[in-house]
């Protein structure tokens, strides 16, 4: 079965139009887990796990129930690959580049520095090599991939001092999403940290952290960062679209039929779509919130973005030379993304750079 070519031909309502129901209603109940890597508190990125679960239950007339659990509930949040690559758990929900120490292609399945816009993602991997080739990859894991939610573009992250230039980054300590911007950073002469969302805010406020990056302003303000870190930067330049993931035991997927598969890839296009639209509907109102409590909201420097790519330009050559994985999928990505941004150019920046000078 083309696993992304049922939702493209026929979408979700056709889907239940041609009879998935009624013929998993002949079907033996099925439970399944699902580990997430977030804490309930963040009811946006760990809600995209529990929008998906819902969905299956309602197509499946109940017959297909999966029960989410938190990070660390079941398996510590950054082992729930190692959950469903040992069928402990039938899925997990989670963020590919969490994995970059496994294996540096892990982070394509997600974001990398200057990578895509969450649009630009979606193109790659439904219309592109994008999910053919990092499933091919994850089977290597025992693993089948379904996009799971994006956050759209991120904030840079909270700082306890300004960074007015690259030089601002010698000897910071920051908590930093994956595995390569933390090499990216180093580069930089920051000293990156790799932290579970839910045990931030208690490292910076002690102090053992100078900086961090979550996702953006709804996200943070929930996790209080503001409260101990006044300087709040942007963009996030590591994560312009990144996809977090749904992650499916191989052997659980394929011991379904063809409708509860329909199910699992019609409900996980509902999660992706609903994290995306919370977060641009929430983001807004919570940033108004932190720059009304004082936060002082800043542009990265050019020269910071300036040294970053540069930065980032050499980890990319380095892992070419180590993974033969990463070096196939990123050569694909890097053809498909020179034909996004020129499309964008005359379309989307033009029209939102205009956009952004004007008072509505």
């Amino acid at each position: 079965m083309d696993r992304r070519s049922l939702i493209q031909r026929a979408g979700i309502a056709g889907v239940l139009a041609a009879g998935v129901a009624p013929a998993v209603h002949a079907q033996a109940a099925i439970r399944w887990r699902l580990a997430s890597s977030f804490p309930k508190s963040l009811d946006t990125i760990y809600g995209g796990a529990e929008v998906f679960s819902k969905a299956v239950k309602a197509m499946s007339g109940g017959k297909f129930e999966i029960s989410v659990h938190a990070g660390g509930e079941l398996m510590p949040p950054f082992g729930v690959l190692d959950g469903v690559q040992s069928g402990t758990v039938e899925m997990c929900h989670t963020v590919p580049y969490y994995f970059y120490g496994k294996n540096p292609a892990f982070a394509l399945g997600s974001a990398i520095p200057f990578g895509f816009n969450a649009r630009q993602m979606d193109a790659w991997m439904m219309h592109g090599n994008g999910r053919k080739l990092m499933n091919e990859f994850y089977s290597n894991f025992n693993a089948i991939s379904f996009a799971g939610g994006n956050t759209g573009t991120q904030m840079g992250g909270w700082f306890r001092k300004e960074i007015k230039s690259p030089a601002d980054f010698k000897g910071l300590k920051m908590r930093l999403g994956g595995g390569l911007v933390g090499e990216v950073m180093q580069k930089l002469d920051a000293v990156p940290q790799s932290i579970p969302g839910g045990e931030i805010y208690q490292s910076l406020e002690k102090g053992t952290l100078d900086a961090c990056e979550w996702v953006g302003p709804y996200d943070d303000q929930k996790l209080g960062f503001n409260k101990v870190a006044p300087f709040y930067y942007y963009p996030g330049w590591w994560e312009g679209g990144p996809e977090v993931d749904l992650f499916v035991n191989n052997k659980a997927f394929d011991s379904l039929s063809s409708e509860n598969k329909a199910i699992i890839e019609a409900a996980s296009a509902v999660a992706h779509k609903d994290m995306l639209s919370k977060y641009d509907s929430l983001n807004p109102g919570a940033l108004k919130q932190l720059v009304a409590a004082k936060t002082k909201v800043l542009p990265f420097p050019q020269a910071v973005l300036e040294a970053s790519f540069k930065a980032s330009m050499e980890v990319f050559a380095e892992n070419d030379a180590k993974s033969p994985e990463w070096k196939k999928i990123y050569a694909d990505m890097r053809n498909f993304q020179r034909d996004q941004i020129l499309w964008f150019r005359f379309a989307e920046s033009r029209f939102d750079t205009f956009m952004s000078s004007k008072k509505l």
